[in-house]
């Protein structure tokens, strides 16, 4: 966070403080506020709707010199919405752009975001300079991908090197939170702040030893130890680089715990900001569902239920909750099996039917061989219905090669 913006609580907020955004809140009904705070009422009502913490934007506040007792008519914009959204814009935005418009900008992307990652974990782990405005750029101009439309991203989370979890994780997890963000409404330059942070969030792990790192089985309590120094070593090497202290925020809350029992500071509750939550979230359903060298991913829906198990104690419920309608039943990419016993690919959902998505088939159960491409729309067919959802090694599915012969041509 900049020397400009400054988190305090809501018993601190005065009038004549101007309000970038909230930043923590309890209850049911979420808020968006924004502007300069010019009555007492205004105080109250953040305060009736459980807004615990602000971000003030010290610059644009006009704190009087003195207080004479008079109020103007109205305060703070403030916009409500009975139905737990966290922002009046919160749902799916149609995207401008088909998915064939799209999708080759979209390989592109994915390249060079894998090629600044190699770059950006090289750097740490020889203690180099990095020019930053690389990263920033490149979140940017994805970000921009997504509002084209987000559905070709989202598909190429799904295709995955074994070998390049490091490389792909960082960029898995910056599409899916900034696809997030969208989701809940935020600005287009909030979207981009939080898509750099989950870029640059995990450039630690690679001064974790590999022995460590890619262990299959349990870590031992020393090399968790170990492994959770891999947030602070990404933290000094994002303040050696000049990277704002908004941006290190985030990435040092990442495996923070509501509970304050995560690493590495012992943050709780409404101490971690909203984006470190939001980071949290994504993080570990990136990393569940993602195939490692030494397992498999697992499904959307299994990745899902550990998810709410944690967020008794450990994560942000209303925001998984939020999270779980953004990425729908059946999110784009993952792979199904059909009652006409086919597999099938996501490729686009009916967000006002979600149980019956426009899914690409293109193998057969029972044969055990690949058919022939062919889209078909669940809403439109009766007979045909998603029976489960799968990982590609279930039937020993090339993934991979399947996408690029069929899907992103």
């Amino acid at each position: 966070m900049s020397e400009l913006h400054k988190r305090i609580a809501i018993k601190d907020l005065e009038v004549g403080m101007y309000v970038e955004r909230i930043d923590a809140q309890s209850g049911n009904i979420l808020v968006k506020s924004q502007g300069l705070i010019k009555n007492n009422k205004a105080i109250a009502l953040l305060k009736a709707k459980g807004v615990t913490h602000v971000i003030v934007n010290t610059s644009k506040s006009q704190l009087p010199d003195t207080k004479d007792g008079k109020e103007a008519d109205d305060g703070v914009t403030i916009n409500t919405d009975s139905s737990a959204t966290s922002r009046s814009q919160e749902g799916h935005k149609k995207a401008t752009h088909g998915f064939a418009a799209e999708i080759q900008n979209a390989i592109k992307l994915q390249d060079r975001g894998k090629n600044i990652q190699q770059t950006l974990l090289e750097a740490v782990a020889k203690g180099l300079p990095f020019d930053t405005s690389v990263p920033r750029a490149f979140a940017n101009d994805m970000v921009s991908s997504i509002n084209r439309n987000p559905d070709a991203l989202l598909c190429l989370t799904k295709i995955r090197e074994k070998d390049d979890y490091l490389l792909e994780h960082s960029l898995n997890v910056a599409v899916l939170l900034a696809h997030f963000a969208r989701y809940l409404g935020m600005s287009n330059k909030e979207i981009e702040d939080i898509a750099y942070a989950a870029f640059v969030h995990d450039l630690g792990k690679i001064k974790i030893s590999d022995d460590i790192l890619h262990k299959p089985s349990r870590l031992t309590d020393p090399e968790m130890a170990i492994m959770r120094k891999h947030v602070n070593y990404g933290v000094d090497f994002l303040k050696d680089m000049g990277v704002d202290s908004y941006t290190i925020r985030i990435v040092s809350e990442h495996h923070e715990r509501l509970d304050g029992l995560g690493y590495p500071n012992q943050v709780a509750g409404a101490d971690i900001s909203r984006e470190g939550r939001m980071l949290a979230i994504v993080d570990m359903y990136d990393a569940l569902t993602a195939d490692r060298c030494y397992k498999p991913g697992m499904p959307s829906q299994k990745a899902m239920q550990i998810l709410l198990k944690d967020s008794e104690h450990k994560i942000d419920p209303g925001l998984l909750q939020r999270f779980i309608k953004c990425m729908g039943i059946y999110p784009i990419g993952s792979l199904i099996e059909l009652s006409n016993d086919r597999v099938a690919v996501v490729i686009e959902q009916n967000h006002e039917t979600p149980l019956k998505p426009v899914v690409k088939v293109f193998y057969s159960i029972s044969g055990g061989h690949y058919v022939a491409p062919q889209d078909i729309d669940l809403r439109k067919t009766k007979d045909i219905k998603v029976t489960a959802s799968i990982v590609a090694s279930k039937y020993n599915i090339d993934v991979n090669k399947f996408f690029h012969q069929s899907v992103l041509k």
